[in-house]
């Protein structure tokens, strides 16, 4: 831990956290706005693959960062369009749906990445660069960390206030909680549940893909089959410790970063220990987190139930 004492290394230290938080905090704060509108979105992972193919395929076909970000948000919301219509037009089991839709992204990407990129799969897409804010950057440590970034990390920073606000400061907002706890009531007030849930889950999709998005555009400007790697589930498990809002989110998925960068840094500084060893701590640590707020967290009350509306 003595990196802790050296300003630059404590730098390198928090950036590297914040890029691995990044992709897990699109993917959460999506989660939770469908969620509190009482539909399970198990497909985050799915989201997630579909934004990173979708990144890498509208890179390589335009030759510019921004197709891959249009067509990475295209994937993802039509994922999402499919799990709206199953688990709140059908009214299929939303755990069901979500991970039928888990399942249909990690065979059709991989398929298409064989198919569409081939051989070119390992060449370096296009992505965004960093851009550091003038003034901004020049604070010691939290400057190269927070204002040295891209485009979508940029992003980020706006969509997490905007969500909150929107969430508990608009009528909209007020809607879709109150459809996720008592759509009932919601209902008698002359509010469409379908029609609320519907634009929940495309948002939620729609960010979880910017998640694969920065994966591919921000990070590591490749396609891999099966790159999501779990964040999508990590993602499920941070709503759930901040509590179904979008700055407690926020801060579960960069305690989840905090705990990546550190056994990564942990392999590297003691090459003689069996890497497999380290990679168990950001587990442990989701675990534990898991543990000691477990029966302390309320979800929205009528979450996963579906909806029927009663006749007179």
């Amino acid at each position: 831990m003595d990196f802790l004492l050296d300003p630059q290394a404590l730098s390198d230290f928090l950036s590297t956290s914040l890029r691995l938080s990044i992709p897990i905090i699109f993917a959460a704060v999506g989660g939770v706005i469908s969620e509190r509108s009482g539909v399970f979105n198990i497909a985050l992972e799915g989201c997630l693959l579909g934004g990173a193919f979708g990144a890498a395929v509208g890179a390589y076909v335009t030759g510019t960062p921004f197709g891959g970000l249009f067509l990475g948000l295209a994937v993802a919301s039509l994922a999402g369009l499919i799990l709206a219509a199953l688990a709140v037009g059908l009214a299929i089991n939303q755990l069901v749906a979500g991970i039928a839709i888990n399942i249909l992204m990690i065979g059709l990407t991989s398929y298409l990445a064989r198919l569409i990129l081939g051989a070119d799969a390992t060449e370096t897409l296009p992505g965004f660069a960093p851009l550091a804010i003038p003034l901004l950057s020049a604070i010691p440590v939290l400057g190269q960390v927070l204002f040295t970034q891209d485009l979508l990390t940029y992003l980020m920073y706006l969509l997490v206030p905007l969500t909150w606000w929107v969430m508990y400061k608009t009528p909209w907002g007020l809607n879709l909680r109150a459809i996720g706890d008592y759509p009932v009531a919601a209902d008698s007030a002359g509010i469409s549940v379908s029609r609320v849930r519907l634009i929940a889950v495309l948002i939620s999709c729609a960010m979880a893909g910017l998640g694969g998005c920065y994966l591919v555009l921000s990070q590591v400007f490749v396609f891999t089959e099966h790159m999501s790697a779990g964040k999508g589930f990590i993602a499920l498990a941070a709503l759930i410790l901040g509590r179904w809002n979008p700055v407690g989110a926020l801060l579960a998925c960069l305690f989840f970063g905090m705990s990546d960068a550190l056994q990564l840094r942990l392999q590297f500084g003691s090459p003689d220990v069996p890497y497999q060893l380290f990679s168990m701590v950001p587990f442990i640590a989701s675990f534990l987190a898991l543990v000691l707020f477990a029966g302390k967290v309320r979800p929205p009350a009528a979450i996963g139930i579906k909806y029927v509306r009663g006749g007179k």
